[in-house]
């Protein structure tokens, strides 16, 4: 029995060690080596053609996530029709930025608590860095609680959340109200398993990713992913659809999420964005034979946060 006692610390060891070197598929019981994606819908709710895209393309089964952004014009449409399908995986889409420059959204929040979150005019600020320059993590904190709020007064719920245009990883206090928000709800946040080469990925693309926020990832409790994508522009439909062939052909084993933000043509969309063309081709990317044949010839499973986070509860993951 003293035997037991003095092994026991060892055997324990050895058991985190090795399941700190599984991946986060494996965690939640998939098998060793699959290749687990979450193809994830982004800017829901910002107008009618992203909406119209997004659940068309959940009801049909072209894809299973989605995530929509509280503040926006849309949101509300958006929301009643999670209520009226509450079968699907759509998150919400934490939004403290406002990018558009004729199509504008504030603050959830009342204005006078929030006001680190405005700009001159009164928006949400254009860029992440003005975000990051001016807003206090209180301010920010009580932002995303109230985009939550709202989103369940209106009867959704969400089954996720993320950050819009990264802004919840741009400092570390913020990143720590996102877990922290995350946490006390029991939703998943899109959270990454922070190895050396993810680090140096995202530091790269200008993300600080500092000790402060590795500390915060490291002592979040709910689901990760292994790593996460964003569908890659194109020149034309063909260029990008062989663009995103080529990054799930490349795919290492683990749990993936690519994200992509697509929406249907029209001429108001026309006028929010000049990159219209890249959303449109989006909209088009999961319906196209090519792509669903390499999908699944490529033996890629398909996911989304609701089976995750139904994975994590079971006993043993």
């Amino acid at each position: 029995m003293k035997h037991f006692f003095l092994l026991a610390p060892l055997f324990f060891c050895t058991s985190l060690a090795a399941q700190e070197h599984k991946t986060w598929a494996e965690r939640l019981g998939w098998e060793k080596g699959q290749r687990v994606v979450i193809f994830h819908a982004d800017d829901i709710g910002m107008c009618y053609e992203a909406n119209s895209s997004a659940q068309r393309a959940l009801a049909q089964g072209e894809y299973r996530s989605a995530a929509a952004m509280v503040p926006c014009p849309w949101f509300n449409e958006m929301a009643a029709w999670c209520v009226a399908n509450p079968q699907h995986d759509v998150g919400l889409h934490l939004a403290l930025t406002s990018e558009w420059k004729f199509y504008r959204w504030g603050p959830v929040a009342p204005v006078g608590q929030v006001k680190g979150l405005l700009d001159p005019a009164g928006y949400l600020f254009s860029n992440v860095p003005g975000v990051a320059q001016s807003a206090k993590a209180e301010e920010v904190a009580l932002e995303i609680r109230a985009q939550l709020a709202r989103a369940r007064k209106l009867g959704m719920k969400p089954s996720h959340i993320d950050t819009h245009m990264g802004t919840l990883y741009a400092r570390a206090d913020y990143t720590r109200a996102y877990l922290k928000l995350a946490m006390d709800e029991g939703i998943p946040a899109m959270a990454i398993e922070m190895t050396p080469a993810v680090i140096a990925k995202f530091r790269k693309q200008g993300y600080p990713m500092d000790q402060q926020i590795l500390d915060a990832l490291k002592q979040y409790t709910l689901p990760k992913l292994d790593d996460f994508h964003s569908v890659r522009p194109g020149t034309t439909y063909e260029d990008k659809r062989q663009k995103l062939l080529e990054q799930i052909r490349l795919l290492p084993p683990g749990l993936h999420e690519i994200i992509f933000h697509p929406s249907i043509e029209s001429d108001g969309l026309k006028k929010i964005t000049n990159s219209w063309n890249q959303r449109v081709w989006e909209d088009k990317l999961f319906t196209d034979p090519v792509v669903k044949e390499f999908i699944k010839a490529n033996g890629i499973v398909m996911t989304d946060w609701k089976t995750i986070l139904s994975r994590h509860k079971k006993p043993g993951t």
